[in-house]
């Protein structure tokens, strides 16, 4: 559980980011922050409330030698405190909006901008910058699992119309880990676009890169983007091209010729783009990506109901950066396989719609299978 220093620390920064001078800031609540332990034999996820972040995920290797698979830290000051997502969900719209601004039934809206000119997974402070209530909570058994709530006001961020949102992790089979999200437009039309933004490494987080790791995406078209990583409103196939990964191929195959955004002017490689999911069933669960590391012969197959995936292979982590137990996430640390609705949506009508009207309800189901 997190210290008395840190539940201090973070009611006061909640407390003193819902008066911050937005409207309806004072529906925000402040709960108590946990660490929730979901543990079904040798296989064990840690979630906090604090940006419903999972914080780790234990499981074996094909020698039956445990490690933990995803990058984050060890205490909740420094979820905090960090400007990376390291397994938080990120919302209320994951991704980029352009120039922080949009048009919706006829009235535009501006954004709070945090990168650059645009918006990025909800803005300054969006859904993996707050304390979520916990609804429900089982340990063990057969199926552990923790619910998580979250009410977004009308305005939080320049987003209209207040929301209710739900997310449900649950260790729902032997090493299968299921993410749910849900959430209701009370009143108002808006966009919803959810994403759980775990940070992969099978062989473990701090053994290395990922670019031995060998990835395959059921996609055969991807969303291209400009030097801003704002999508250009074109669907493209990935035929011939780098970003084609419909067979297993390793990270590192192709990372040099495509590029992932620019850092002081220099430009940055990897991959860091939404592919278009195959499949005529928008609504059905249906596979995503498989990958596998060989030294550990860990293997994780992801399966969603939502158009997109963002493909992110740490391009922007850097030797500095300490995690767990002081181990260093360097460049191409670990790989994001981010289900979502297509980036910038808003802005490009022949994009799936990200729009919720009132009464509807946002669905979006992950499932990551782990094998050894």
């Amino acid at each position: 559980m997190a210290s008395g220093a840190q539940l201090i620390l973070l009611a006061a920064l909640c407390l003193v980011a819902a008066s911050a001078g937005v409207a309806g800031a004072a529906e925000s609540k402040v709960a108590t922050v946990g660490v929730y332990e979901l543990k079904r034999g040798d296989f064990s996820v840690k979630v906090t409330n604090w940006g419903a972040v999972i914080m780790s995920v234990i499981l074996p290797d094909s020698r039956g030698k445990l490690a933990d698979v995803v990058l984050g830290y060890d205490t909740i000051a420094e979820y905090v405190n960090t400007t990376t997502y390291f397994g938080a969900l990120v919302g209320r719209v994951a991704n980029r909006i352009a120039n922080a601004r949009f048009e919706l039934d006829g009235k535009a809206y501006r954004l709070f901008r945090n990168e650059g000119n645009n918006t990025l997974h909800g803005g300054n402070r969006g859904f993996s910058k707050v304390i979520w209530t916990v609804k429900e909570y089982i340990r063990g058994g057969d199926s552990p699992c923790i619910t998580l709530y979250y009410h977004s006001f009308d305005g939080e961020q320049g987003f209209p119309g207040a929301l209710d949102v739900y997310v449900t992790y649950q260790l729902s089979g032997p090493y299968a880990l299921s993410v749910h999200m849900n959430a209701t437009a009370l009143d108002k039309a808006t966009p919803v676009n959810l994403a759980q933004h775990s940070y992969w490494n099978l062989g473990g987080a701090g053994s290395g890169d990922i670019l031995g790791n060998t990835v395959q995406l059921f996609a055969s078209r991807y969303t291209p983007v400009d030097g801003a990583l704002i999508p250009s409103g074109q669907v493209a196939a990935v035929a011939g091209t780098p970003y084609d990964l419909r067979a297993p191929t390793p990270v590192g195959a192709h990372i040099h010729q495509v590029t992932g955004g620019s850092k002081n002017g220099s430009t940055i490689y990897g991959y860091d783009i939404n592919y278009a999911v195959d499949g005529d069933d928008a609504h059905a669960l249906r596979p995503v990506a498989n990958v596998r590391d060989g030294a550990s012969g860990r293997r994780l197959e992801l399966w969603a109901n939502q158009p997109g995936v963002q493909f992110y292979t740490g391009n922007f982590l850097t030797a500095g950066d300490k995690g767990k137990g002081g181990k260093v996430y360097g460049q191409y640390g670990a790989l994001c396989l981010e289900t979502q609705g297509f980036p910038d949506a808003v802005n490009h009508p022949n994009f799936p719609s990200v729009i919720v009207r009132p009464g509807q309800v946002y669905k979006h189901e992950m499932v990551f299978k782990f094998s050894f």
